[in-house]
């Protein structure tokens, strides 16, 4: 009688419990939305973009229709500039705000307006803006008004903006259709004595010529700092 063939010890194992082979390296784990949000904003360094205003609030009405350029125009590993520049209705450009980014870490940003006059010094309101206060997403992240920034309203009698919330989105540069919005709102139900809606959005996959330098940051000078 034939006894039965046994399998051979290793090929057992391999089938049974599959020892002998490598672990499995564990995954990578996957980039905060706020890293993935200021990876995408990185891939515009050096470029400028034309945007033009979409909301329609009747305090932005000398505003509509007017040329506007963003500019990525200083990036490192924890800032990114972009000064936002604004041709007025007498053909010369406004030139006097800055959006600077900072990165606090792999879960936190926060986002300040350098607002400077034409000889290049600070306007009694500048430096304002606020952190993260969730994860956001890749493309968008908003940043809740800060005490400084309450503090220096509410000194500057800009009580209504003390209830500010800024948000931006932003699309990687190879990413069709991508674009670049910057908001400001505030609303009646958190605070507000009336809504706010202002937002502006650039084409990001049509760069153009770079403007001038922001006033202020001729020879990148030293930003203001909150007191």
């Amino acid at each position: 009688m034939t006894r039965p063939t046994l399998l051979a010890p290793a090929i057992a194992c391999a089938l049974l419990t599959g020892c002998g082979s490598p672990p499995s390296e564990s995954a990578a784990p996957a980039a905060s939305a706020q890293t993935q949000f200021w990876q995408s904003l990185s891939t515009h360094c050096g470029k400028a973009y034309a945007g033009t205003l979409v909301s329609d609030d009747a305090a932005d009405a000398d505003m509509q229709g007017a040329e506007m350029v963003m500019h990525v125009r200083t990036c490192d590993d924890q800032q990114i500039t972009v000064p936002f520049h604004i041709k007025q209705t007498g053909g010369e450009w406004d030139r006097s705000r800055t959006w600077v980014f900072t990165r606090l870490g792999d879960d936190a940003l926060r986002l300040k307006h350098d607002h400077r006059h034409a000889d290049g010094e600070s306007d009694d309101v500048t430096m304002y803006g606020g952190d993260t206060a969730d994860a956001g997403t890749a493309q968008r992240q908003s940043f809740p008004v800060d005490q400084f920034s309450i503090d220096m309203f509410k000194r500057e009698g800009l009580d209504a903006s003390t209830t500010n919330v800024w948000s931006v989105e932003v699309n990687p540069a190879d990413q069709d259709g991508a674009q670049f919005a910057y908001q400001l709102s505030r609303s009646k139900a958190l605070g507000a004595p009336e809504d706010r809606n202002f937002r502006v959005e650039f084409d990001l996959t049509s760069p153009i010529e770079v403007p001038p330098a922001p006033w202020g940051h001729e020879t990148n000078k030293q930003q203001p700092t909150e007191e």
